[in-house]
C-alpha cells in the first residue's frame, strides 16, 4: 500500500497511544497520524452542523468533504484546524470523544476516512496512532504496538488530562466514561479495537512515557528502521 514505513500504535482510551506517538515520531523525525483527532473533527463538524449523533450518512459526507490540517505548536504541541480555524482544544473536550466514539461505528464513515489517513504515509516514515491502525488501516506496518493499561491508570490520567484544561470532571464519571467507549470500541461491527496480528503488547500502567517510547524505538531498530 505505501512504500514508507509505518509504525503503527493501537489502543484504548487512556493508554498513552496521544503521548507516544507524538515523541515516537519526533524522535525519528517521520510525519504522525493522529487517526482519533480525525474521527473527533466529524464528530465535532457534524454537531455544528446540526447532525443527528445517528445520521451515518450525514457524518459520511462530512469525512470526505472537511478541510483538515495538522501542524505544530511553537512547544511542540499538535495543533487541529478545521478549514481555518484552530480546533485543537474543541475536539479534546470529553463531549467531543463520546461523540468520535459514536461516528466511528459507522461504516461509511470509516470508509470514508481510511483513504485520507493512507495518504499520511510518505517517506521518510509514518507513525499511526489508533484504534485500527495496525488490524485495517496499515495491516504491513513494519511494527505494530498494541499499548494498554489497568482501567483505573487510564481514567485516572483522563481526568489530570480534563483538570489540565480547565475542565470540571470526577474520577467516577470519567471512569463510566472510559468504560463506554471500551465497549463502543470493541464490540463494534466494523474495524472493532483489537490487537492486531503480530503486535506487540505493551502494559504501560507503571511506566512512564520515556519508558514506552524507548522501547517502541528499541522495537524499530530490531526491524532495521529509525536507526
Amino acid at each position: 500500500m505505501t512504500g514508507a514505513p509505518v509504525i503503527a500504535i493501537d489502543g484504548p482510551s487512556g493508554s498513552g497511544k496521544g503521548t507516544v506517538g507524538r515523541r515516537v515520531a519526533a524522535a525519528l523525525g517521520w510525519h504522525l497520524l493522529d487517526s482519533g483527532a480525525l474521527y473527533r473533527l466529524v464528530g465535532l463538524a457534524g454537531a455544528r452542523a446540526g447532525l443527528a449523533p445517528a445520521d451515518e450518512a450525514g457524518h459520511a459526507r462530512i469525512a470526505v468533504a472537511m478541510d483538515v490540517s495538522f501542524g505544530s505548536s511553537p512547544n511542540g504541541d499538535q495543533t487541529v484546524l478545521l478549514g481555518t480555524e484552530d480546533v485543537t482544544a474543541a475536539i479534546r473536550s470529553e463531549t467531543a470523544g463520546n461523540r468520535a466514539s459514536h461516528v466511528a461505528s459507522f461504516p461509511a464513515v470509516r470508509t470514508a476516512l481510511a483513504g485520507r489517513q493512507r495518504r499520511f504515509a510518505r517517506p521518510p516514515g509514518l507513525v499511526a496512532d489508533g484504534r485500527d491502525m495496525g488490524s485495517v488501516i496499515f495491516p504491513n506496518a513494519v511494527l505494530k504496538v498494541y499499548l494498554t493499561a489497568s482501567a483505573t491508570e487510564r481514567a485516572q490520567r483522563r481526568l489530570r488530562q480534563l483538570r489540565a484544561q480547565g475542565l470540571e470532571a470526577d474520577l467516577a464519571s470519567v471512569t463510566r466514561e472510559i468504560a463506554a467507549r471500551d465497549h463502543r470500541d470493541t464490540t463494534r461491527s466494523v474495524a472493532p479495537l483489537i490487537a492486531a496480528p503480530g503486535a506487540v503488547a505493551l502494559d504501560s500502567t507503571q511506566l512512564t512515557p520515556e519508558a514506552v517510547v524507548a522501547r517502541i524505538l528499541e522495537l524499530a531498530r530490531q526491524r532495521g528502521v529509525g536507526s
